[in-house]
């Protein structure tokens, strides 16, 4: 279990520096997502054939469709994301994405039987509003209600990754990834070509990034992840996701020498303790060790 809070945890550092990567190429947010699934998902499929994973998706079936369906959630997420990015800033389009643990967390006791413990609606609270704080002026006037329209739907996206991969316990690790990412490949691929072909116009310097964004941000990132996300209760991948915009962030001001406002460490201060609170705190073990031998 340790293992996997550590590969979860790396991913969202991970994830977290995406938009720092993105920056630096100069290309449409559709032609951006197109390139890092298709090279995230060659990446991993390589991997699997020089590692000889053995495929276990011919004898699955279900799970493979899961799969499938969390792979084109995943794609169509990042795209509607990424579109929400350029319509109405990144702090808004951020704070509606990450509605989607909300989402995911009050669905887990129905489709996984996950009850709803105090400490982790405490701690998911405080991550809630951290999460408002560090978005800073996210609330301004003129937002388009498109791009509104998108950030929902990328959070409900969110959602529906997350809970098809769980529901796709028996394909792990590289041929989990690879296959999600395999399917978010195709998906953001038909959307391309549909709204404006194969025609890519990149320059020299943007693929030092476009390769980092790939290779390790996409293929590195999604393979610890979706190997790590199995094994996790759902609420626990839905209060430590908020470590993701929080690591975004914290990067922004460390790489971009971005500033950091008192209310917005306020908020950091509240993502990180909220999530540890709700993930460490146990008050039937508390209780245990005060009941006499």
């Amino acid at each position: 279990m340790h293992a996997a809070h550590g590969k979860y945890f790396f991913s969202l550092l991970l994830f977290g520096s995406n938009g720092i990567v993105a920056s630096a190429i100069l290309l449409s947010s559709q032609e951006i997502v197109l390139l890092r699934t298709l090279l995230g998902s060659l990446c991993l499929l390589v991997l699997c054939g020089v590692t000889r994973t053995r495929a276990a998706f011919w004898t699955h079936k279900k799970d493979l469709f899961f799969l499938i369906l969390s792979g084109a959630a995943l794609g169509g997420g990042w795209i509607f994301l990424y579109e929400a990015y350029q319509l109405i800033g990144v702090s808004l389009a951020s704070l509606a994405y990450y509605c989607g643990p909300v989402i995911v967390m009050l669905l887990s006791p129905l489709l996984f039987q996950e009850a709803l413990t105090r400490p982790k609606v405490l701690g998911f609270l405080a991550v809630l509003v951290g999460v408002v704080l560090v978005s800073g002026q996210a609330f301004q006037q003129g937002k388009s209600l498109f791009g509104l329209f998108c950030g929902a739907m990328s959070a409900l996206l969110y959602a529906a990754m997350v809970i098809s991969n769980k529901k796709a316990q028996a394909i792990t690790g590289l041929e989990n990834a690879a296959i999600q990412l395999l399917a978010a490949f195709f998906v953001t691929a038909l959307f391309v070509g549909l709204r404006q072909g194969f025609a890519l116009s990149i320059r020299p310097g943007d693929w030092g990034p476009i390769l980092f964004l790939g290779l390790v941000n996409t293929a590195l990132g999604c393979y610890c992840y979706f190997s790590s996300i199995g094994r996790l209760p759902v609420q626990t991948v839905a209060i430590c996701g908020y470590l993701e915009p929080l690591s975004a962030v914290l990067l922004s001001v460390a790489l971009l020498h971005e500033s950091l406002l008192p209310i917005q460490l306020l908020g950091a201060v509240l993502i990180l303790g909220g999530a540890i609170f709700g993930e460490c705190f146990h008050p039937r073990q508390r209780k245990l060790t005060k009941r006499p031998s």
